[in-house]
């Protein structure tokens, strides 16, 4: 397959896919849902096809168990399912997004997945920047959707929009003030993380040497002006706990005897305990310096709604759905916010218990705790080529732990980690890190 040996090729379907995955609203907006059906139809089925082709370098039975139980979990959940038909659409949603992530596993390395991690993301937010520059300087209104969400008809919206409906809110030049910008992925929050990981990313190449100095730099001015212009709380946090992780990881990687290896271990826990500890007791008042209400932007009555319901069904759930679906119940009447009907719980926990119940909350933990623990231990051992060989780290051996603590922070307000980017990710990072020698030239 011309993908595998064409170096051009393989850029080029990674970096679409990882855009589509990030940018995915920007692809509705302008080519609409019957376009965006087709370019993720596409790209899933290269997925598969990869995975048929190098059939003789991977197996079913060396996937990682969580991830293979969280899998036939969904499945199995359209026995028990109050909404069968969203399950069959959830299902087929979230089987093709972690088809996507092994086949990216197994057909790339960790070098080829930074550099076309950030191709993408210099896409994102270059395009972003650029976007809601020329709203603010030349349209000067907010801007709506060239082609609207479902459901939504703009001849018959009422007098005052829901903000949430716009592409482009127009607060580029607000944005020293209380603006938040959009950019092409049409919402703040999810701007704000692509930022985030743009930091991650940039500040991995920099340091690694893999990018002339001027222009890691200027990415990561790009990625700072998305984060500082977008404003959410989460991701700030979401920062402070990668510079920590890194602080930690660096920490952990100078103890040279298993003396100093035990110390710090000890000394980094009861860091984050303490932290954790006092993030609690002053809550209130960090909320405020964020910026943020006492309900975390109506989050607490949401979380309360949907655990009401998952209480009705503690142990199995309602049913796997992936995104919600607000044509059928009970998300019909669940959740509205801002005039505009929420299609998750902004918490991937909460979101986990209410459609695969305990038993769903268990597995998806095991998947995200058991990729965590190896995350960590390939961003701090260095790699064991034989009994008396090791290798030198390299930029990209740090990569998967700051990509998943972000997310995980993340998943605490909002449920991406169960759909498109985030979900895609974890699969990902799952997968090569259990078999971190899947892709060619690791």
């Amino acid at each position: 397959m011309r993908i595998i040996e064409s170096p051009g090729a393989r850029t080029a379907f990674l970096v679409l896919t990882l855009f589509t995955l990030m940018a995915g609203d920007a692809w509705r907006y302008t080519i609409g849902w019957t376009g965006f059906a087709i370019l993720v139809g596409l790209l899933a089925v290269v997925s598969v096809v990869l995975l048929a082709v190098q059939r003789d370098r991977w197996k079913v039975g060396l996937l990682p168990y969580p991830l293979i139980a969280f899998l036939v979990l969904t499945v199995l959940s359209l026995v028990w399912s109050f909404y069968p038909g969203p399950t069959a659409l959830g299902i087929a949603a979230t089987w093709c997004t972690v088809i996507g992530g092994i086949a990216v596993a197994v057909t790339f390395s960790w070098a080829e997945i930074l550099r076309a991690l950030g191709l993408a993301l210099k896409f994102v937010l270059g395009l972003s920047l650029l976007f809601e520059f020329v709203v603010a300087a030349f349209i000067r209104r907010p801007v709506l959707p060239p082609v609207a969400e479902p459901g939504i008809d703009y001849a018959n919206l009422p007098d005052k929009i829901p903000p949430m409906l716009y592409w482009s809110r127009n607060e580029l030049f607000q944005a020293f003030d209380a603006g938040k910008i959009q950019g092409i992925v049409g919402n703040s929050t999810l701007l704000s993380f692509v930022a985030l990981l743009g930091l991650i990313v940039f500040g991995i190449q920099l340091a690694g040497g893999l990018v002339r100095k001027r222009w890691g730099l200027f990415w990561l001015v790009v990625a700072v002006a998305n984060l500082a212009f977008s404003r959410s709380a989460t991701n700030l946090i979401g920062l402070v706990a990668v510079i920590a992780v890194v602080a930690a990881v660096l920490l952990v990687r100078r103890a040279t005897s298993p003396r100093a290896v035990v110390t710090t271990y000890v000394g980094l826990s009861l860091l984050a305990v303490g932290g954790l500890v006092g993030a609690l007791a002053f809550r209130a008042p960090l909320l405020g310096l964020l910026g943020k209400s006492p309900d975390l932007t109506n989050r607490t009555q949401i979380w309360n709604d949907v655990s009401a319901l998952a209480q009705q069904r503690p142990v199995l759930g309602w049913g796997w759905v992936s995104y919600w679906a607000p044509w059928v119940a009970p998300f019909d009447t669940l959740a509205e916010n801002n005039g505009v009907r929420q299609l998750h719980a902004h918490n991937a926990w909460i979101d986990v218990w209410f459609q695969l119940g305990i038993i769903g909350l268990i597995v998806f933990g095991a998947l995200v705790l058991s990729t965590l623990s190896r995350s960590w231990l390939f961003a701090v051992d260095r790699p064991q080529f034989s009994p008396s060989t090791t290798g030198n780290f390299t930029p990209a051996s740090i990569l998967p732990l700051l990509l998943l603590v972000a997310l995980i922070v993340q998943s605490f307000a909002e449920s991406r980690l169960l759909v498109e980017y985030g979900l895609f990710t974890l699969a990902l990072l799952a997968v090569k890190t259990q078999r971190p020698h899947w892709g060619p030239g690791d």
